[in-house]
């Protein structure tokens, strides 16, 4: 068999982030969660709740369900990295996760919009969900294999960059084509496509079989152009596996730089999974948008995203990737304080005359740079996990990072449905995030730029 060009090992493993974005960019953030909280809301609108109980209410589901799928991918990510490493194989886990992302996508079509099986549609979204989630972990540990660590982040921009193209696109074959605005036609005014019934949302509906569609069609370069590395020697025993994550556990107390570096992304990027999961839930509970509209704001966040991701990986290069962290999360944090300040009737405060249409233009440019910073957030911090991570074993310390993100990843949704039914305000909810990105800032003084290990 011919070797594999590094080149063409890169544009594989690319491949992957241009085939799973859409499932946080259609099914996440401005499709599906929009779609399947005014489905509830509706539905507990017509139990009697008032609007503002029933969107609270609707808010309320969809954090505990981000919260349980958070869980279950925090609490398995570990032991699958360290049963990974330990057996010298990692594209076959991806497959088996893969599996779990198409089946869990495409059952979404059967999301009904009187919210009769609104449960099956969260249980199906979290199947899809954890697939992607543990995919991603095995994706990102194949990441040391590509270049240099000076050359990392500048790989791990453009696959980001990548990534959100390719959401991009998606995002916009649904709104052109497929998602209905309020008189059932597309913001092209056609009737959704191949006579899907826009009375019952099945052009929305439609985004779960087309992202695994997606899914399934652009992994084939992935799986053509990425390898394993050859198994040297016997293949270690599940027991050697969690021998092996013990003692990666244990070490954390003489590695101060690690050690703070998994607290404060554990903060951070719970916090900005909070605004991805929140942040189209937000715009249609709060400012009243629907899908179409909420699509047009997620058409400019992706666009932000691929030129920041971008510029990012461009600056990573030049100065590692801590300093990027940083400034992205101050500019989020402020994002923040813009979005907790604002409806549809008052800005800071200020009361606003009717039909005003300054909330829409702020939180259309607090999308911009959610999506710019946020994709930035993301490629500097695997940028600086590699840094910390041993090349002999780095699906086991992808594993721990995985982690980090997720085993507190019920924090943001939990605390956002918490204040949310305490305040009974969809905008006073997302409040929380702005604590949890503080907290990832001071645990970051005591992280190391270039890592805790000599290479």
């Amino acid at each position: 068999m011919a070797e594999i060009s590094t080149r063409k090992r890169i544009w594989g493993w690319w491949f992957f982030d241009w085939a799973s974005q859409p499932y946080h960019t259609l099914l996440v953030t401005f499709i599906f969660g929009p779609y399947f909280a005014s489905v509830a809301a509706e539905y507990y609108l017509s139990t009697g709740l008032s609007d503002q109980a029933a969107d609270a209410k609707a808010q309320t589901i969809w954090a505990w369900c981000l919260t349980i799928t958070g869980l279950i991918i925090g609490l398995g990510a570990p032991v699958m990295g360290a049963l990974a490493d330990t057996s010298g194989r990692r594209i076959p886990w991806i497959a088996a996760f893969s599996v779990m992302y198409v089946v869990g996508a495409a059952a979404l079509w059967t999301t009904a919009p009187d919210g009769s099986n609104m449960w099956w549609g969260l249980i199906a979204f979290g199947v899809g969900f954890i697939g992607a989630e543990y995919a991603l972990i095995f994706i990102n540990s194949q990441l040391p294999d590509l270049g240099s660590d000076e050359e990392i982040g500048e790989i791990s921009g453009s696959g980001f960059a990548f990534g959100y193209l390719g959401g991009f696109i998606t995002l916009l074959i649904l709104l052109l084509f497929f998602a209905e605005q309020g008189n059932g036609k597309t913001i092209l005014e056609l009737d959704p496509l191949f006579g899907l019934d826009a009375s019952q949302r099945e052009g929305t509906r439609a985004v779960g079989p087309i992202t695994a569609l997606w899914y399934a069609l652009f992994m084939i370069p992935y799986f053509m152009w990425m390898r394993d590395p050859p198994v040297t020697g016997p293949q270690g025993k599940v027991t050697d596996a969690f021998s092996n994550l013990g003692r990666l556990v244990r070490s954390l107390g003489q590695r101060l730089s690690l050690s703070a570096y998994l607290g404060s992304s554990m903060f951070y990027r719970d916090a900005l999974n909070g605004l991805y999961g929140f942040g189209g839930v937000y715009a249609g509970l709060v400012l009243d948008w629907e899908v179409t509209q909420i699509g047009i704001f997620g058409i400019m966040a992706l666009i932000s995203s691929v030129i920041f991701s971008f510029l990012g990986g461009k600056v990573d290069k030049r100065l590692g990737p801590k300093p990027v962290i940083i400034g992205s999360i101050w500019v989020l944090i402020a994002v923040c304080v813009v979005i907790i300040s604002m409806s549809r009737t008052q800005f800071f405060g200020m009361p606003l005359p009717e039909g005003s249409t300054l909330p829409d233009l702020v939180f259309f440019g607090c999308g911009v740079l959610i999506g710019g910073m946020g994709g930035v957030v993301q490629s500097a911090s695997r940028s600086l996990m590699v840094r910390h991570s041993d090349p002999t074993s780095p699906t086991e310390y992808f594993g721990l990072y995985g982690l980090s993100g997720r085993a507190t990843a019920f924090i943001a949704p939990s605390l956002i449905g918490v204040v949310t039914a305490w305040t009974g305000s969809a905008r006073l909810g997302i409040s929380p995030v702005i604590a949890l990105f503080l907290v990832g800032l001071v645990l970051l003084v005591w992280v190391k730029p270039e890592g805790d290990l000599s290479k």
